[in-house]
């Protein structure tokens, strides 16, 4: 009698896990992010003749095709800090008047009804047209590895970033600073290539950015990036 009860209980027991179990994977699937779009207008590092820009991106689709929504954020720097503009529209272009003869740079994140955001995109740059003005300074230079914030293996490690310039004849140099203070000294001065590379140590951060001048002495200054050694 006794062995009857044990086997039975055995049996409720293991038909309540299976029940549990079972029961667990009923609920919905998570609400998934919208894809990320791709800038159209203004193109990479153009010089827009009218300070009226129809800012122009693709659409994005919605893996369970929620409503999407667009934000748009306008800033005069690379980092997007110093916003000027910043608008969730339902379509995929807005016009904005701008400064003129400003460097201006954005981005564009999709969110759906669930307010669940995609990947942004790239930051891209752009620069009104001022009157009379024949040499605009170069953009700020873009971070293109290390991550920032990152981390990296202890050794050598290439520093790479990309320049620009809306007037494409200009040649660029650019300094180079680089060290463990949060504002990192001069490290090289005058370079051509669009990398360097740094010897780091294991367990410490660093910081570095770029500034870029071109062939008629317009310079703009960088960001501060960081990266950390495993």
């Amino acid at each position: 009698m006794i062995m009857k009860k044990r086997i039975k209980g055995s049996i409720i027991f293991t038909l309540m896990i299976f029940v549990f179990a079972c029961g667990g994977s009923d609920g919905p699937p998570p609400n998934s992010a919208p894809t990320t779009v791709q800038l159209v207008y203004p193109s990479v590092d153009l010089l827009c003749i009218d300070n009226t820009i129809a800012f122009n991106w693709s659409a994005a689709t919605d893996p369970d095709d929620d409503a999407v929504s667009y934000k748009l954020t306008v800033a005069k720097d690379r980092a997007l800090t110093d916003v000027v503009e910043q608008r969730t529209v339902n379509s995929t272009s807005v016009t904005i008047t701008l400064e003129k003869a400003v460097a201006f740079y954005w981005r564009v994140i999709a969110v759906d009804s669930e307010s669940n955001e995609g990947q942004p995109t790239a930051t891209q740059a752009f620069y009104t047209e001022g009157v009379g003005i024949s040499n605009y300074a170069p953009f700020t230079a873009a971070l293109v590895s290390p991550n920032h914030d990152g981390t990296v293996n202890a050794g050598t490690v290439s520093l790479q970033w990309t320049g620009g310039d809306t007037n494409t004849d200009d040649v660029l140099t650019y300094e180079l600073y680089f060290g463990e203070e949060e504002n990192p000294p001069l490290l090289v001065n005058g370079l051509s290539s669009e990398t360097s590379d740094v010897n780091v140590v294991s367990g410490k951060t660093y910081y570095w950015k770029i500034n870029t001048s071109d062939n008629f002495g317009a310079k703009t200054i960088g960001q501060v990036w960081k990266f950390h050694v495993n």
